[in-house]
């Protein structure tokens, strides 16, 4: 089955909610600059910062300059 989630859309809710409310509690909480410090998964996430791509697979595929995100948060 290529649409699972389609298929139980009240339970997929429920799944894609617990999954990502605390991300959202943690960015609200603390700022976005301070959680994605504290939460290698949310600086996973980061493609662009300040102009910048933190993300070297978008870098590479736009032919446009890598930084580190760690680097200028």
């Amino acid at each position: 089955m290529t649409n699972m989630p389609g298929a139980v859309p009240h339970t997929s809710t429920y799944a894609l909610n617990n999954a990502t409310l605390p991300f959202i509690l943690n960015l609200a909480d603390k700022g976005a600059e301070q959680a994605m410090k504290d939460d290698q998964h949310l600086l996973a996430g980061l493609n662009v910062y300040q102009g910048k791509v933190t993300c070297q697979a978008v870098a590479d595929a736009q032919g446009l300059a890598y930084v580190e995100a760690r680097g200028i948060l």
